[in-house]
C-alpha cells in the first residue's frame, strides 16, 4: 500500500534527524503507546468516526516504531512483523483455513457460534505454545492474560478463559446466589471493621458481579466506561449551574445538588 510505504518512509526520515525521534527506545515509547491506545479508547467511545482514524494513525506510527527499532538491532522488521500475525490468524483459525491433522489429512473443523470460535482458540493457542516448547507452567489456561491488564478486564478475561475449558455456571441465572453470597459477606466484615478483609471481600463482590456481566453478554469495563461518562456528565451539569449563580459547587447545598442532578438526569432522557 502506497500510504502504508510513505508512513514508513517519513518515520524513517523523523528517526534519522529529529533529535526526538533518534534517542526514543522500546521502553521510553512504552507510556507514550499506552497513553495513544487509551485515547483510541476514548474516540470508539464517543463515536467519533474522524478521531477513530486519528488515533488509529498514532497507534500505527508507534507500531511501525518499535518495528524500526527491531530492524536497527537486526532482529526484526515490519514485514516480518505482518508475516508473523497473518501466520498466526490462519494457524488459529483452523476452521476457516483448515489444518493438518496427525494422519496426515487436511480437516477443517466445524464451528458455527462465537462461542465454539473462542474454544477452539484456547485448543490451538495451547497446541501453539506446545510447539513453541513454552514451558508447562506458562502453558495453563490462563497463561495467555498480561499481568499488566486493568484489574477489570483481567477478572474478564480470566473468566472467559475458564470458561473455554468448561470451568462455569450451567445456567446464567446461577450465578447471582453467588454475587448475593459474596456481597453478605462484604457486609459482614465491613461491620467488623476489618479493612483489609473487607477489601479482599470487596474484590470478591466485583469479581463475581464481572462474572454475572460475561455470563449476559456484557462487557463490564464498557459498562462502567458508559457509567463513569453519565456521572462526570451529571457533575459537570451541576458546576455549571453554579456557576450561573456565581457561586462554586462546594457552596451548594446537599439538596441543591440533588435538584440539579435529578435535572441532569431528565436532560439525559429528553436527548
Amino acid at each position: 500500500m502506497q500510504a502504508f510505504s510513505r508512513l514508513l518512509d517519513v518515520q524513517e526520515e523523523l528517526r534519522e534527524k529529529c533529535p526526538w525521534d533518534h534517542k526514543q527506545t522500546n521502553e521510553s515509547l512504552r507510556p507514550h503507546t499506552i497513553e495513544e491506545a487509551f485515547e483510541l479508547c476514548d474516540a470508539i467511545m464517543d463515536g467519533d468516526t474522524e478521531e477513530i482514524q486519528k488515533e488509529m494513525g498514532d497507534v500505527m506510527e508507534h507500531l511501525v516504531f518499535y518495528a524500526m527499532i527491531g530492524k536497527e538491532q537486526g532482529l526484526f522488521d515490519m514485514g516480518d512483523v505482518l508475516t508473523k500475525e497473518a501466520d498466526k490468524l490462519v494457524f488459529r483459525h483452523p476452521h476457516i483455513y483448515g489444518y493438518t491433522n496427525e494422519r496426515g489429512e487436511h480437516v477443517k473443523p466445524e464451528c458455527k457460534t462465537p462461542d465454539e470460535v473462542s474454544k477452539l482458540w484456547e485448543r490451538v493457542k495451547q497446541i501453539e505454545r506446545q510447539k513453541k516448547g513454552t514451558p508447562e507452567k506458562k502453558q495453563g489456561v490462563l497463561s495467555g492474560v498480561p499481568r499488566s491488564l486493568p484489574s477489570l478486564i483481567m477478572a474478564y478475561r480470566i473468566q472467559d478463559k475458564a470458561s473455554n475449558v468448561g470451568f462455569d455456571w450451567e445456567k446464567p441465572e446461577d450465578v447471582w446466589q453467588k454475587v448475593y453470597e459474596e456481597i453478605d459477606e462484604l457486609k459482614a466484615e465491613l461491620e467488623k471493621g476489618n479493612k483489609e478483609n473487607s477489601e479482599r471481600e470487596l474484590g470478591d463482590v466485583i469479581f463475581a458481579l464481572v462474572n454475572a456481566a460475561r455470563l449476559y453478554h456484557i462487557n463490564p469495563d464498557t459498562a462502567l466506561e458508559l457509567t463513569n461518562r453519565k456521572f462526570t456528565s451529571r457533575i459537570e451539569y451541576v458546576e455549571q449551574k453554579a456557576r450561573e449563580q456565581g457561586r462554586d459547587i462546594k457552596d451548594l447545598t446537599l439538596g441543591e445538588m440533588d435538584r440539579y442532578w435529578e435535572e441532569a438526569k431528565k436532560l439525559e432522557t429528553e436527548d
